[in-house]
């Protein structure tokens, strides 16, 4: 039902709902049927009265009343009246028809019936002065409107009304919204014109509540539903956006299921009906799926019929992957096609048909298999076009490829060449090379239609990790520059662990000519800590300062020789008000490992490294493997002296399923040229040991395993012969010292989530590591504390049966090196005062001395402690756990809980570790 409702001057509006049909109105008594009513049943018995011909008139004038902005003879042109032309009331009746159907008027009526002078009065529909959107939240007014067609200025009818609720709706049911609702309504204005307003209820999404699948013997409901892609609501599948449903999705699952049942050997398997059916509130859908199995089928036998000459058939034959009496296998079938097509274009035959044809015995249940590889040319590199790069120039595309125009054409080497266009990271990741047919039969074209994206990055990030405390990160990046494939970087890093700056550039090709040439400057400061409590505690700090020089050549496709050269500056220092006494580092508060670590020290160091890469993606790999064994040697020049080899490899299986399987080893042993500095000093400095923990390890802290000091002090006193050492772990002092040598072993699975985890970057995993440091010497204890004695000289022990230990007496100096005293407390006038004076005291350190008091040397006490080496073994840590990488809004995320499960004494396990706003 329509209700117009008249705007005021006052401008109050009002709405009414829309027909939702159209209403024909104001068909005057003139043009009402004129047939006279049928008698009364009692007066049937007399004959019916003759037929009266209908009225013919003719007209005399025809005119056009209310028109606006229409012409009156366009309102004429619709009708087939005319000036002197008859007319009966059906031919009238029709006039009025035909004109309301034009969709240009709200009302016809027609006057001067009966005199001849005809008149049609008009009400013309109203224009649209706005088309307003109410209530929609989940489609924004850009998708609506330019799907509607109802605009400002046109005029109004029902049936575009109609027309665009129709339009709305659907735009819903696209989104999975099927209880969203639109109700127009119309608010009249002055000058005959409206508004149009479209009231919209989204509603929820309707959701998939049940899946039912009936006819199924060999598999169950559950198995059956993990293969579609389809899913039910439920709370584990909140981050799936496969819940709702899809027209679209539903017919794909049918495919899904013959997939999966012609995998598992059931040929004749169909799908006998699929309904969905949409539940009374509109909020769900029960899906039903009627399914008819079939028997189970195996191979008969599998043979090879080509028509290349270069190929022999049984040969072909037994290298398949299919055997006679394994289960039939459709998806093994297509993936032979793959196969064989893949080994004629090896041998140059680009567009070789290979189609296997099939021979069904249901008696015996087999399906006897033959491929047919029919006759075809070799193939040659007619031309490579290159489309879409406007930034990049083609030089860097095409030095990639691994083919030329005018070679044999090769599938192994196209696909090779799409996976190093793919790693240069510049363009789409679904990059493909196609193949067209040439001029000729032997003739392909290859086309490289990239989509560039950009390699401009520009970085300013904040943020707080578990292993730095807060981070502030600037970096700029350009991985293109100048379209020539050049890197060009410039990066600093702030926190309360590390300061950093560095400047690198990279050319891939220089001189055009396939070797790489790289170098980097950089200064970074770097704190090594530990705790005591909550408290961390600064130990050394290292400034180095340097650069590098890279060069790699390529051996071959896969194989790389890279030579490297760096020159560094190191500056190792302790805080000399908590670490030195009498301007020295003091053994006792820094341990003695640290003291020799101190010192200023240039390293000269040359190193190789080859390198063995066949990863499909070097940005985010799912197959391949790449191998890096390289060596340094430290001696040309400088203090240091060393020589140090590493290893590094990982490899990638994509293993079906989104699943994606990755292994990774890496180690490395460094070993010192200089021979031994002292007694019980390690040749290799701390500064130059490898260190194992936070972030590669997971589940250990930072610098958590390997070679390291634990310093247990003591509670109680000797007096009371009760000292007993401390048992908090959170007031042991902790010192890493690394190892010589390391290895560690990593075993990943990434497991897949739904397209709406993957749009929003999220990626868990599970993992298990495995992984050592040691081969350190053993350093000497820092001290050695007495015993203590009675008055008579025996020898003092608690009541554990420990000996009781004296602390340690440190005589302090001044500036000059002259010793200090301490003046009595009980002395009247300087109590406690420290001096040069033996007896006396003096106003200033070494002035001359004045009264009579018996002074004391002055010395520091250190409690006495035990001191323990630990963790220096080979024997494997182990843990597992799982973690998430997030690509968040406010920089990348990534989060991991892992139990150590396997450890030496000594090493410190952590279970939760997350990083924000820095890279992983």
């Amino acid at each position: 039902m329509v209700t117009a409702i008249k705007v005021t001057k006052m401008g109050v509006r009002a709405t009414a709902v829309l027909l939702a049909g159209t209403m024909l109105s104001g068909l005057g008594s003139a043009a009402q049927a004129q047939d006279a009513p049928a008698p009364p049943a009692a007066q049937q018995t007399a004959p019916p009265p003759a037929v009266t011909p209908p009225v013919t008139r003719t007209i005399r004038t025809l005119r056009v009343e209310g028109t606006q902005r229409l012409e009156p003879d366009t309102v004429l042109s619709y009708t087939r009246l005319r000036v002197g032309q008859p007319y009966t009331t059906e031919s009238l009746d029709q006039a009025i028809r035909d004109v309301l159907a034009s969709e240009l008027l709200a009302d016809v009526t027609i006057e001067g019936v009966e005199t001849g002078d005809i008149v049609l009065r008009i009400r013309e529909n109203p224009v649209i002065n706005r088309v307003i959107l109410e209530g929609n939240k989940r489609l924004k007014n850009d998708k609506i409107v330019k799907e509607i067609k109802l605009a400002p200025r046109q005029m109004f009818t029902r049936t575009a009304v109609r027309a665009d609720v129709a339009r709305i709706v659907e735009l819903y049911r696209r989104q999975g919204r099927f209880a969203a609702s639109v109700e127009p309504k119309m608010v009249s204005l002055d000058q005959n014109r409206v508004d149009i307003v479209f009231e919209i209820r989204e509603g929820p999404k309707s959701k998939v509540r049940q899946i039912n699948i009936i006819g199924n013997e060999q598999f169950s409901d559950g198995k059956l539903r993990g293969e579609m892609a389809t899913k039910q609501a439920r709370l584990t599948s909140i981050f799936s956006s496969n819940t709702s449903y899809d027209q679209d999705r539903l017919a794909y699952d049918q495919q899904k299921l013959r997939q999966f049942y012609l995998t598992e050997g059931y040929a004749d398997f169909r799908v006998v009906s699929a309904v969905a059916e949409l539940t009374p509130d509109k909020k769900d859908f029960i899906i039903t799926y009627v399914i008819e199995e079939g028997p189970r089928y195996k191979f008969g036998p599998v043979t090879v019929d080509s028509n290349i000459r270069d190929f022999d058939d049984a040969t072909l034959a037994k290298s398949l992957a299919i055997k006679e009496g394994d289960w039939y296998n459709a998806k093994l079938v297509e993936d032979t096609v793959d196969s064989l097509s893949e080994t004629a274009g090896a041998f140059g035959y680009a567009f070789a048909n290979v189609s296997p044809e099939f021979q069904r015995d249901r008696e015996k249940l087999t399906m006897t298999l033959n491929f047919n590889i029919a006759e075809a040319r070799r193939t040659y590199v007619e031309r490579i076009d290159i489309t879409g790069n406007t930034q990049t120039q083609d030089k860097v595309i095409r030095r990639e490829m691994r083919l030329a125009e005018g070679d044999a054409f090769n599938t192994f080497l196209v696909k090779r060449s799409q996976d190093r266009i793919n790693s240069l990271g510049y363009f789409d990741e679904k990059f493909e090379i196609e193949q067209k047919e040439g001029s000729a039969p032997d003739r392909v074209i290859l086309t490289a239609n990239v989509e560039e994206k950009s390699t401009g990055e520009l970085t300013l990030s904040a943020g707080f990790s578990s292993l730095e405390r807060f981070i502030f990160q600037g970096s700029i990046r350009q991985r293109n520059f100048r379209g020539k494939g050049q890197d060009l970087r410039l990066s600093a890093d702030y926190s309360s662990y590390s300061k950093s700056v560095e400047l690198g550039f990279t050319e891939p090709y220089l001189f055009d000519q396939n070797v790489a040439l790289g170098g980097t400057i950089f200064r970074r400061d770097y704190n090594s800590f530990n705790y005591l409590g909550t408290d961390r505690r600064t130990t050394y700090e290292q400034v180095s300062t340097g650069g590098q020089i890279v060069l790699g050549v390529p051996l071959t496709e896969y194989w790389t020789l890279s030579g490297r050269y760096s020159l560094t500056h190191d500056s190792v220092s302790l805080d000399e008000s908590t670490f030195f006494t009498n301007g020295a580092c003091d053994p006792l508060k820094a341990g003695r490992y640290l003291c020799e670590a101190i010192g200023k020290r240039w390293t000269s160091a040359v190193g190789l490294s080859l390198i063995y890469d066949s990863l499909n993606s070097r940005l985010r790999p799912t197959a391949g493997q790449r191998l890096v064994v390289g060596t340094d040697f430290a001696g040309l020049g400088g203090d240091v002296k060393y020589i140090r080899g590493r290893f590094d490899g990982d490899k990638y299986w994509n293993v079906g399923g989104g699943f994606i399987l990755s292994a990774g080893v890496e180690g490395g042993y460094i070993h010192s040229l200089e021979g031994d500095l002292a007694p019980g000093v390690d040749p290799v400095r701390i500064t130059d040991r490898f260190f194992l923990g936070e972030p590669q390890f997971r589940g250990f802290d930072i610098r958590g395993v390997g070679p390291r000091i634990q310093r247990i002090g003591y509670t109680g006193t000797v007096a009371a012969g009760n000292q007993t050492l401390i048992t908090d772990e959170d007031q042991i002092f902790d010192d890493a010292i690394g190892g010589r040598a390391y290895y560690l072993g990593k075993l990943e699975l990434e497991i897949p989530l739904g397209a709406g985890a993957r749009e929003m970057g999220i990626r868990p995993s599970i993992f298990l590591m495995a992984g050592a440091n040691w081969g350190v010497k053993e350093p000497n204890k820092t001290a050695t504390f007495t015993q203590a004695t009675d008055g008579s000289g025996n020898l003092l022990f608690n009541a554990d049966g420990s000996p009781s230990l004296l602390p340690i007496q440190t005589p302090q100096f001044d500036s000059e090196g002259r010793a200090l005293y301490a003046v009595p407390l009980t002395d009247s006038v300087a109590p406690g005062q420290l001096t040069t004076c033996t007896i006396g005291y003096s106003s200033t350190l070494g002035g001359a001395c004045s009264g009579t008091s018996i002074n004391s040397r002055y010395n520091i006490e250190t409690s006495p402690f035990l001191e323990n080496f630990l963790g220096n073994s080979p024997k494997p840590r182990l843990s597992v756990g799982i973690g998430v990488n997030w690509n968040s809004p406010f920089g990348p995320l990534r989060l991991d809980l892992a139990h150590a499960f396997l450890t030496q004494k000594g090493d410190d396990t952590k279970l939760f570790t997350f990083n924000v706003g820095t890279a992983f």
